[in-house]
């Protein structure tokens, strides 16, 4: 049975509105567009006000999915699972970037991806860690149960493997693989880098908000796209920006633009734009949905992969024409490219 929230009750003009953020190198610009009041003049522009709310990360998707907060990011694979299977329809109105390394296999011992047979697997169980582990082992001719998957949550996961070294493998996602990746004896024998785009990193908002409030995402992209150019050039603004940006996920400089580094961040509209318009996205949005599938993360009322529509620019759609629940909408990132926002 779908989940009955407050997002699904029909949605109207509103003035204000609460957009949720949490701590992740491609999301700590959120910190810094309000901060500097970026956000602010935005929302002004549009004649609205948004707050915005830093949340630990599923805590934020639940919060969206119950109507607390009007828009989130999050991957695209969390929003499937979450606000999706729960019946809210949903629309992708920013492509940020896609984990370009940032989510790792880490083992000890010199394990290899076929010497994890029969291994005990330590990660955050049904996450993008747990679909990451899968395709490493689908691309190496194994299956799923050839391993033993360990529940762990992420905010014990580094400590529990750093101090136990009887633990051979962890799955995981920046800050905490450059965290575990310190200790003596550990090696990454996997990461996100090897299946590009899949872990596609999204601020999304219900569909019907967006609908009676396109204001909304016109603000938020007017902002995100500013900070992204203050985030590619040189100087001291972006350096001030960068540092600001650090600090907001809890890291040093330095630290920060490495974890940038494993994060292909699109810093032009364009760009993020020519991706949601690809057949790539398309064919990896297949991949996440199967696996979302297979573990029963889509709802009770999806009896098959297809079931779930996912609707693409152009009217390109995956999935049941007649149930569309996830939509990625490039409108409001061509005005941004335009500068007719």
């Amino acid at each position: 049975m779908l989940l009955m929230t407050g997002q699904s009750a029909s949605a109207q003009k509103k003035e204000s509105f609460k957009v949720a953020w949490s701590i992740y190198a491609g999301w700590n610009p959120w910190d810094y567009a309000s901060k500097s009041s970026i956000l602010d003049a935005w929302a002004k522009k549009q004649g609205i006000e948004i707050k915005l709310v830093k949340m630990d990360y599923i805590a934020s998707i639940e919060a969206y999915t119950s109507g607390q907060v009007d828009a989130c990011v999050m991957t695209n694979m969390d929003a499937l699972t979450i606000p999706v299977a729960s019946g809210i329809e949903s629309s992708a109105v920013i492509l940020g970037d896609f984990s370009n390394g940032n989510d790792a296999i880490l083992v000890r011992n010199n394990l290899t991806i076929p010497g994890l047979a029969g291994k005990k697997i330590s990660l955050v169980e049904f996450s993008v860690s747990h679909y990451l582990l899968s395709r490493a082992l689908d691309m190496n001719k194994m299956k799923d149960t050839d391993v033993k998957v360990i529940n762990v949550s992420d905010s014990d996961i580094a400590p529990a493997f750093v101090s136990n070294t009887s633990q051979e493998a962890v799955v995981t996602w920046n800050p905490l693989v450059m965290e575990i990746m310190q200790t003596p004896g550990v090696s990454k024998i996997f990461d996100s880098s090897q299946i590009p785009g899949e872990v596609l990193d999204l601020m999304m908002v219900p569909s019907k908000i967006l609908k009676d409030n396109p204001a909304l995402a016109k603000a938020l992209n007017g902002a995100w796209f500013e900070v992204m150019g203050i985030m590619s050039t040189r100087g001291a603004k972006a350096d001030n920006a960068l540092d600001l940006m650090a600090k907001a996920g809890g890291s040093s400089l330095t630290e920060y633009k490495a974890q940038l580094k494993t994060t292909a961040m699109f810093y032009k509209a364009s760009d993020a734009i020519a991706y949601m318009n690809g057949e790539e996205i398309m064919g990896n949005m297949k991949k996440v949905r199967n696996f979302c599938f297979k573990y029963k993360l889509l709802g009770d009322r999806v009896v098959t992969a297809d079931d779930l529509g996912i609707e693409f620019p152009g009217a390109k759609i995956i999935g049941n024409s007649g149930n569309l629940l996830f939509h990625f909408d490039d409108t409001y990132m061509k005005m941004a490219a335009e500068n007719k926002l």
